[in-house]
């Protein structure tokens, strides 16, 4: 009898609230926060409004008016925090690369280009992508049918600019860009998603077979040596992202992702086990046999060692979180703009900086709130497919925020992610919106309720009469 444990679509029928106007109001926090910050940086660097303020609280009040009405259209049901915290992000990181922007006038600033008003036009394209998004994909189960198409497609984008010419691929050492008369896209960000999909419907299909073990090792139940296939697939994909791009965060990230989908299907502490091995194990070789990797490590140990080259950025991001201290200098108070790349790599050390440990730690609450709803989705929603997809999709925001708070406090080694919806990148930015846009479907999904449908009608209820021949 269909009920709300076979339909995948929902819960069971009754007044379940859409809690619209819950995230109406969350919104319209955020943008206040946002213009608010952004007056509050143009008087303290300049003592005076910039013209454009205007026109820039009218557009970002208007990105989030057409995605919330567009919510309340196509997904009424979603949830009502991922859209405002992904919306308060956006803001603060608009805030400080354009307080980073303004630092370009001071003496001694590593900073040499305006880029607010670009990343304003990249939040632009992403919010255009995730309406599209809701809009053409009205249930998240069909992505399942292009599950081995978009994984090819992943695939491609991932080694694309490893065949690239240096000249059109590689920024500071990492292959991973496509540069091509002034524009350039980072692939892998795109492929992240396209691999995420196609790891949710592999687990869903394999899950019984990958859950068999074959023998128990100090309480832990191994699987068969034949069913190790996937999990070594992820390892020498990653693997190869490491020696032919050079991009650890990358290699770092979707081994991570798969490993932690591969428990969520299996439901087995061993895969874990399996999977930090393999990764134990890669570190070792690859810090062994590549430069590039054994810089980053050392660098890492002993950053005040190399103070004058590889270390400086670590040091600078250090000396600028200590600055801050716990209230931090304030917005426009400080000078972010002596960590190099801070606009993108290091931002959440400017972020540290000038709002100090309470505003960091505050920024982490709401990533936390962001994995926590997409967790919470992947909980709710009836079907396999979605559960995974969810739990993948939110298990990579968490993972790359932790890599890269890491990399920025010296806790890990630098490994090149950006910090999502924060960080100054186009293709960051964009990819991320579309990832948004999978948890607000699913969760959509998981939120609504089941339409009632008639009983059927049994053969000893239906009306019986005599024909006497």
């Amino acid at each position: 009898m269909p009920g709300p444990l076979t339909d995948p679509r929902g819960t069971a029928a009754g007044a379940t609230p859409t809690r619209r106007g819950t995230e109406a109001a969350l919104l319209a926090f955020a943008v206040v926060i946002t213009v608010v910050a952004q007056i509050m940086v143009d008087l303290t660097v300049t003592g005076s409004l910039r013209p454009e303020m205007a026109g820039f609280s009218v557009w970002i009040t208007a990105l989030w008016v057409v995605a919330h009405l567009v919510v309340r259209k196509w997904a009424s049901y979603a949830d009502p925090l991922l859209l405002p915290a992904v919306a308060l992000l956006v803001g603060l990181g608009l805030t400080v690369i354009h307080r980073l922007d303004l630092a370009a006038e001071q003496v001694g600033s590593t900073v040499t280009r305006e880029d607010a008003p670009v990343q304003l036009i990249w939040a632009t394209l992403g919010v255009a992508l995730f309406v599209g998004f809701l809009v053409a994909v009205r249930d998240h189960r069909s992505l399942a049918r292009f599950a081995y198409t978009l994984a090819l497609v992943g695939i491609v984008l991932l080694a694309l600019p490893a065949v690239l010419p240096a000249s059109m691929s590689e920024v500071n050492g990492a292959k991973i860009w496509i540069r091509v008369a002034g524009f350039s896209i980072q692939p892998g960000e795109f492929a992240k998603l396209c691999l995420i999909v196609f790891f949710a419907a592999y687990l869903e299909d394999k899950r019984d077979v990958l859950a068999l073990a074959s023998r128990k090792v100090a309480g832990l139940e191994l699987p068969r040596g034949r069913d190790l296939g996937p999990v070594l697939l992820a390892w020498v994909l990653s693997i190869l992202v490491l020696v032919f791009e050079r991009d650890l965060g990358s290699s770092l990230l979707l081994f991570g992702i798969f490993v932690v989908m591969l428990y969520v299907a299996t439901e087995r502490a061993s895969w874990l086990f399996i999977g930090l091995g393999l990764f134990a194990g890669g570190a070792l070789i690859a810090y062994q046999i590549f430069a590039h990797v054994q810089a980053r490590v050392d660098t890492w140990l002993s950053p005040s060692d190399y103070y004058d080259g590889a270390g400086y950025q670590v040091m600078q991001s250090l000396f600028g979180l200590g600055t801050g201290g716990l209230f931090g200098a304030g917005l426009g108070g400080g000078r972010p703009d002596q960590v190099p790349v801070a606009k993108s790599d290091f931002i959440a050390s400017a972020v540290g900086e000038e709002l100090g440990l309470f505003g960091l730690v505050a920024v982490i609450i709401v990533y936390l709130v962001l994995v926590e709803r997409g967790l919470r989705t992947s909980l709710v929603v009836r079907d396999a497919f979605g559960k995974l997809l969810a739990a993948g999709l939110a298990f990579a925001i968490a993972w790359q925020v932790f890599v890269v708070l890491g990399g920025v406090t010296g806790l890990l080694p630098l490994t090149g992610l950006t910090t999502p919806f924060l960080a100054y990148g186009g293709s960051s930015l964009v990819a991320n919106f579309v990832l948004v846009a999978m948890l607000v479907r699913i969760s959509d999904a998981a939120r609504r309720p089941v339409t009632p449908q008639a009983a059927p009608v049994r053969l000893g209820d239906a009306p019986t009469e005599v024909v006497t021949p």
